[in-house]
């Protein structure tokens, strides 16, 4: 006859040295359900644990608003027109946003978020290197009520990068359309979001004296042209810089006397900086009006 007791010992070591396993890999683990609470945030973002992907809930979204966005009215007037046409579920084009650094690519997409989320609209944001899964984010959004913007912020493909090629797939769509319900607003300093060569204009040629360019600027434009809006977005001159620092220095607190007497530092600022970007002015902006309260505390 078989002892039970040193099997139940076994068996009871076993059970301890799994459990202390499964604590290791828990944390490692995706959520238990790739469908998030929609209802608890209005911005999302796409994560990765190993290769399976889920949609985790950005609690506190930024905060910025389309009025505390200056000297862009151009941009923001076409892309808040597109949008609001998204909204209201008319027709509207995905969004390409190339130019400048700093110059509110970015913000101007997270301003639109706040204006009409009320209204339904939801912002996904995808890593560049998680452009594989557009069509795992699509199936999951696609029978939703809400109005999903998939936000790629700086996007840009180094040589010889395929995954761009996801990103056309959901631009054009393949055999099935793209659901009506998700539009891709994306941001980046490349006018066609991959590197541009000398040796590539080599492969240019005249037919009958019109240029026919080679096949690989054909593809790096075919890319950008996929978006059916397309803005540019260029450095600000002294005036704008200045505009948009003082807006700054009123949302902090400071009246029209402190933006008087911060504008000399403000230049010396942006030149210490090389640039005079709107992020620029904002960086400024809480520099000069937290350096001041503090001494006004300490005095």
């Amino acid at each position: 006859m078989i002892d039970p007791i040193p099997q139940f010992a076994q068996l009871t070591t076993f059970l301890a040295r799994a459990e202390k396993i499964l604590e290791r890999i828990e944390p490692l683990l995706p959520p238990a359900t790739r469908t998030p609470d929609w209802d608890s945030a209005i911005a999302f973002k796409w994560r990765k644990h190993g290769s399976v992907g889920f949609l985790q809930a950005v609690p506190e979204p930024a905060a910025i608003r389309l009025d505390d966005l200056r000297d862009i009215d151009e941009q923001k007037k076409r892309v808040d027109s597109n949008t609001r046409q998204f909204v209201k579920k008319q027709p509207a084009n995905n969004v390409l946003l190339t130019g400048a650094r700093g110059a509110g690519k970015s913000s101007l997409i997270k301003a639109l978020l706040n204006e009409y989320a009320p209204k339904g609209l939801r912002v996904i944001e995808v890593d560049k290197n998680d452009l594989v899964d557009l069509s795992d984010i699509v199936e999951l959004i696609a029978r939703r009520p809400e109005r999903f913007i998939l936000f790629c912020d700086d996007l840009s493909f180094d040589a010889g990068d395929a995954t761009y090629k996801a990103l056309k797939v959901v631009l054009d769509g393949s055999l099935s359309s793209t659901p009506e319900n998700v539009l891709i607003y994306a941001t980046s300093n490349r006018r066609h979001l991959m590197p541009e060569y000398f040796d590539e204009n080599l492969e240019s040629k005249h037919v009958d004296g019109e240029i026919h360019p080679g096949e690989a600027i054909e593809e790096k434009i075919s890319l950008s042209e996929r978006f059916g809006l397309w803005l540019s977005f260029y450095p600000f001159d002294q005036d704008a810089y200045l505009n948009i620092a003082a807006h700054w220095l009123r949302h902090f607190g400071c009246d029209e006397s402190d933006i008087a007497s911060a504008e000399r530092e403000a230049l010396n600022w942006s030149l210490m900086r090389g640039s005079r970007s709107g992020r620029v002015a904002w960086q400024f902006a809480k520099d000069w009006t937290g350096s001041r309260k503090g001494n006004k505390h300490r005095k």
